[in-house]
């Protein structure tokens, strides 16, 4: 079983969403969060005083599959995420080694 971790831009989120129920990945974890990257923030002007915003809103996405489901939750992400500028995020891919369903108590990838 693997974790994928994906920041997207905020205004992707929906258009990502249906993309993960097309192929039948339907359990998601999502969390507004701040970040920056090569992107280093932007410069923005508020009545006449330029300030720079170097937290930028993005959205993170958490979601747990088993093996065979990586690459496909991937290339959906990627599809529906990328607008080619800078800014478009990352995705991260971590092993998970145990899963525990809380309602039934199953474990592994029956509780995924």
């Amino acid at each position: 079983m693997k974790e994928i971790t994906a920041v997207i831009r905020p205004d992707k989120l929906e258009v990502v969403k249906e993309a993960l129920q097309e192929i039948q990945c339907n359990g998601v974890t999502v969390t507004e969060v701040k970040g920056r990257g090569r992107q280093l923030g932007i410069t923005e002007s508020y009545r006449g005083r330029d300030y720079k915003v170097d937290l930028l809103p993005k959205t993170r996405l958490e979601i747990i599959v088993n093996d065979d489901y990586v690459e496909k939750v991937i290339d959906a992400i990627v599809k529906t995420a990328q607008t080619g500028d800078i800014g478009d995020g990352k995705i991260f891919v971590a092993p998970v080694e145990e899963v525990i369903r809380i309602r039934t108590g199953e474990r592994g990838e029956k509780a995924v």
